[in-house]
């Protein structure tokens, strides 16, 4: 299960693996999953290039069966991505001939991103890379959307959220959110089951017009 959180009006997602082929894959439908939920769907493949060449950098060359992980970090008009490992050897691109498949990872990281990079951390190192995100409809909205959550969180009932996480707060304060919403409706004499469905409708044709079937 990834562990997710917020600092600073940043988004974070942490997904811990196990470096093996069979993980890659995995990983990868994991990412691609939190970016469409964080309104990215057009980031997916980029971005899944990235996670693919970077877990399985970490499968060549620290070893399977390793302990990693993979950071998703969306910073306003930026995604950055990481991956650390307790290895101590930094890695280089190098040349690599047009039939050699071994030493394309990180050239294929730096083609796809704005920049990248490597640091040693406590206990290994976190290879990191940045990508641009354009404002897209669907980033407004998410952001939108947390500010009004943080609000209306922020009039409830804090004792009653004591020892649970931010997001759990969040997630909490959307479903209240929309019961008082449906509550709203059906005070005015609309129909909160139609009101529901035409919301539905409007999300469905807005995600398929940024990333067709």
């Amino acid at each position: 299960m990834p562990i997710s959180g917020t600092t600073d009006c940043r988004l974070r997602c942490v997904f811990p693996f196990t470096a093996a082929p069979v993980e890659v894959g995995l990983l990868r439908n994991a990412a691609a999953r939190q970016l469409s939920r964080w309104g990215m769907p057009t980031a997916v493949d980029e971005a899944g290039v990235i996670v693919t060449e970077l877990a399985t950098n970490v499968v060549k060359h620290v070893g399977d069966g390793a302990a990693a992980t993979l950071v998703l970090e969306w910073r306003s008009d930026r995604l950055r991505l990481e991956v650390h490992d307790r290895s101590l050897a930094l890695p280089a691109p190098r040349t690599a001939g047009c039939y050699d498949e071994c030493g394309r990872g990180l050239h294929l990281v730096a083609g796809l991103a704005t920049d990248w990079g490597v640091v040693l951390t406590a206990v290994g190192k976190a290879v990191w890379c940045e990508m641009p995100l354009s404002l897209a409809n669907g980033c407004h909205r998410i952001e939108r959307a947390v500010g009004v959550l943080e609000a209306y969180r922020s009039t409830g009932d804090a004792l009653g959220r004591q020892g649970r996480s931010r997001e759990a707060s969040l997630d909490e304060s959307a479903v209240e959110l929309i019961a008082g919403l449906l509550h709203w409706t059906a005070v005015r004499g609309n129909d909160p089951d139609d009101i529901l469905d035409r919301a539905q409708m409007h999300y469905e044709a807005e995600v398929n017009e940024v990333n067709p079937a």
